[in-house]
């Protein structure tokens, strides 16, 4: 891996590397390879359809299906040789840079990906601002490792000038040529890949960057794992590097939307009837559509915080407006102020743990990104959905820089990057 710019600085390091991509000849088409993040593909049918989307999709990589866990990662090691051996996928010829477009409508989207130099986090160079589960970080710590590849970029945002500058400069630039890359996927959203390998833009995007600080948008379990694996390999190499989207968001907003919970194992009466007057409940008219009843739970949380709970019954039930002291009972006193008043605090610490008393495990709490889902979830299983509103991105990066964490799953920055348009191999550097 050649770097560019300066060696070492205070800001973000951003490296070209030799990307694996798909040989558009060896496949359906490179729509039908591609996949959401491995934590979007929450349920058997999505698994099952990318699956048979193409028999060399992407999933089979980041979620691959076995009896066991070391089976199931030595099978993604496995499928990603023999994909290269078959030329499936294939390296390129000379490390680079690239320039990553999403469109969908008025949405557009573009930014970086590349080899992040890794940082601590008391570095301040990129700032979490979710909390990670430990066994998540095994699982994907164990997949790196035996198959030595970054299989999807997180999607990191910083905070440019909001003019055509710097890297946005040359971004903007690359896109007025031919891409390497262009697909659109069944979601409606097209994206294109340039490559770039000028040494000078390299230098241009290098000097840049050397100035900001990243938030991680999507990904905190990924960057965790890159955390742990450059401690098992502390010599300078390719494990002090991670592959991530960069995305400028004052020229590039992104959208922030809400993870929400499913309560799998407590009934949408047994919910309400735990509140006890602790907090206003409203149940909406029976056949209020989805929209509108998200428009209501808007209306309530710009006023505190506030949840909408549906299952079984079909209905929507808005609950806000908790007592203060019950508030002041619950929630720990030294964080400050704008994280004791976030809903994903006031959820976990008053409502699971307190009023619900549900143990945080994967058997008893699903988050789910999708709305639709997590209702018709709820009204299969007998659960209830607790769905919730978006927290703004200026309050998630002023937190992030005060060094706290956010509850996980807190938020959703999208669009997410397609799995699947190009990937980087630790062999390669």
């Amino acid at each position: 891996m050649n770097s560019t710019g300066p060696a070492a600085n205070d800001g973000l390091h951003l490296l070209p590397f030799r990307g694996l991509r798909y040989d558009a000849q060896r496949v359906g088409s490179l729509a039908a390879v591609t996949s959401p993040p491995y934590d979007v593909v929450v349920r058997p049918d999505g698994l099952n359809h990318l699956e048979s989307a193409d028999p060399h999709n992407i999933v089979r990589l980041i979620l691959p299906q076995a009896a066991t866990n070391g089976a199931r990662h030595r099978q993604a090691a496995e499928t990603l040789d023999a994909w290269l051996a078959d030329g499936v996928l294939t390296p390129e010829a000379e490390p680079a840079l690239y320039v990553y477009e999403q469109r969908k409508g008025d949405l557009l989207q573009r930014g970086l990906i590349g080899a992040l130099e890794l940082s601590a986090p008391a570095e301040g160079v990129v700032l979490p601002h979710e909390d990670v589960m430990p066994h998540v970080i095994e699982d994907r710590a164990a997949l790196m490792r035996t198959t030595a590849a970054n299989l999807e970029p997180l999607l990191l945002t910083y905070r440019g000038n909001g003019s055509a500058t710097g890297a946005t400069a040359v971004i903007e630039r690359t896109t007025l040529r031919a891409p390497v890359l262009a697909t659109t996927t069944e979601d409606g959203f097209s994206h294109r890949l340039w490559a770039i390998t000028d040494p000078a833009d390299m230098d241009r995007i290098a000097a840049d960057l050397a100035h900001h600080q990243a938030l991680i948008a999507d990904g905190h379990h990924r960057w965790a794992t890159y955390l742990r694996l450059r401690e098992e390999h502390p010599s300078p190499g390719p494990w002090n590097y991670g592959l991530v989207l960069l995305v400028d968001t004052a020229r590039y907003p992104l959208q922030v939307r809400a993870i929400h919970r499913l309560l799998n194992r407590l009934p949408v009466a047994d919910a309400l009837a735990a509140l006890d007057d602790r907090f206003r409940i409203r149940t909406l008219d029976e056949g209020t559509p989805l929209p509108a009843a998200m428009e209501a739970l808007g209306s309530a949380a710009a006023e505190g915080n506030g949840f909408l709970l549906t299952g079984a019954d079909g209905r929507f039930h808005l609950i806000d407006r908790p007592d203060p002291a019950l508030l002041a009972r619950t929630i720990p006193a030294d964080r400050p102020e704008a994280w004791r008043t976030l809903d994903a605090t006031v959820l976990h610490a008053t409502l699971i743990d307190h009023l619900w008393r549900i143990p945080d495990t994967s058997e008893h709490i699903a988050y789910i990104h999708d709305t639709e889902a997590a209702v018709g979830l709820a009204s299969r299983r007998g659960g209830t959905a607790v769905l919730m509103h978006p927290v703004r991105e200026e309050v998630v990066r002023d937190l992030a820089r005060q060094g706290v964490t956010m509850p996980r799953k807190s938020t959703s920055f999208g669009p997410k990057p397609a799995t699947g348009l190009v990937l980087r191999s630790l062999a390669l550097g």
